[in-house]
């Protein structure tokens, strides 16, 4: 037992409640990712029931090494990178729109030749834009209200990235849009720069739902939300798996409700999660997102410059955001949106891209060994404090 606490403390710097976070949230993973697949696997995969349990387990160990290695890297590295793979996400998207691999009626992922790997750009552009911003937002602290020179780069790759995800994807670039809006009020933009980032927004959904994918299904989604009496069917059957599952839960691997839910690997692995767990399981899982924001936030507000601050709020803020409105659709509190729980739902390059993201918050958890502090670290704090 010695041996393993020694290794954590030489191997996993940074927050140890992240980490704890983390690990227990992918043992949860495995868990319900095996329970919900087994059906599909056994009719897929000839009998095969521990396939995409092998699948999941190696694509979490992957999100983990990620992690490791991201968080080993000082987070300052990271700005240089971003620029680069944000100009490459912009022809990536492009081209997967056009001739990428449609499923759903939506073209989100082009596959890796040679590994025939599917790979989601979307997740790529998120994660390079927000690094971005935050590098952006932390060299013109004290330009913030020139509106040419500080403003216009940023409100221009945020309308560009989001109106690009938005053309096969319009849940994923609408959530990525109001973390980019909370970034931007952390890093003390004014009021109404913001309600002129809203109108670009308006502008670039506008012409992303008329020439792209989604236009139909994002309508047809937010209008069965609102009838009251035309349940979807995935909610349909995601309501019933929670109302079954009572306040401690039917038991590991004992879900009725994965043999009828779509998707219940994925977009509704959370009612998985309650069937199983029970109301008891669903409150832990979100304790466990909240103290993960409430530790990126924590990092955020003790790091000593504006750069570290900012990233790893935005990060901390898509993260758990994107788990919000996953769990509430589960429960209905949304029009169903395809996001995956984070952590948790099965997946491939989604579970890579979160891992660099934990571990770039781990990063700045880590701080720097030759900071001596930056005056503009404090002008941000408050800022911090109040969109927590």
């Amino acid at each position: 037992m010695n041996v393993v606490k020694d290794w954590a403390i030489k191997n996993l710097k940074g927050d140890p409640v992240i980490w704890f976070i983390v690990f227990l949230l992918s043992m949860l993973s495995i868990l319900v990712v095996y329970s919900s697949t087994g059906s599909l696997a056994y009719k897929m995969q000839e009998g095969n029931t521990e396939h995409y349990l092998i699948k999941h387990s190696a694509l979490v160990m992957l999100s983990l090494i990620a992690m490791w290695v991201a968080h080993k890297i000082d987070y300052r590295y990271y700005s240089r990178l971003s620029r680069l793979a944000l100009w490459l996400a912009v022809p990536l998207l492009l081209f997967t729109w056009q001739f990428g691999v449609t499923k759903n009626e939506a073209s989100r992922w082009i596959t890796i030749p040679l590994i025939n790997q599917a790979f989601q750009p979307s997740d790529l552009a998120k994660l390079a834009l927000v690094i971005t911003l935050a590098s952006m937002l932390s060299k013109r602290q004290k330009s913030i209200d020139d509106f040419q020179k500080a403003l216009i780069p940023m409100l221009f790759w945020i309308g560009l990235i989001c109106g690009l995800i938005a053309m096969t994807n319009v849940s994923t670039a609408a959530l990525l849009f109001v973390t980019c809006m909370l970034m931007l009020f952390i890093g003390r933009v004014k009021v109404k720069f913001l309600v002129m980032l809203v109108l670009i927004g308006i502008v670039f959904g506008s012409a992303a739902l008329a020439f792209g994918q989604r236009s139909g299904t994002a309508k047809s989604r937010i209008e069965s939300f609102f009838k009251q009496d035309e349940v979807p069917f995935q909610a349909k059957q995601s309501f019933i798996a929670i109302a079954t599952g009572g306040l401690t839960g039917k038991g590991p691997g004992r879900s009725d409700q994965k043999n009828y839910l779509p998707h219940s690997y994925s977009d509704f692995v959370f009612a998985i999660v309650i069937e199983e767990y029970g109301l008891l399981g669903g409150m832990a899982v979100i304790f466990l997102y909240l103290g993960l924001l409430y530790r990126g936030m924590k990092a955020a507000a003790e790091s000593h410059r504006a750069y570290g601050g900012l990233l790893s709020a935005g990060l901390s803020f898509a993260l758990v955001m994107q788990a919000m409105v996953n769990m509430g659709v589960a429960v209905g509190l949304g029009p169903i949106t395809g996001l995956p729980l984070p952590l948790i739902s099965m997946g491939g390059t989604s579970q890579l891209f979160t891992g660099l993201a934990l571990g770039i918050i781990l990063s700045v958890s880590r701080g720097e060994i030759d900071d001596i502090g930056s005056p503009l670290a404090n002008n941000y704090k408050e800022r911090i404090k109040e969109a927590a």
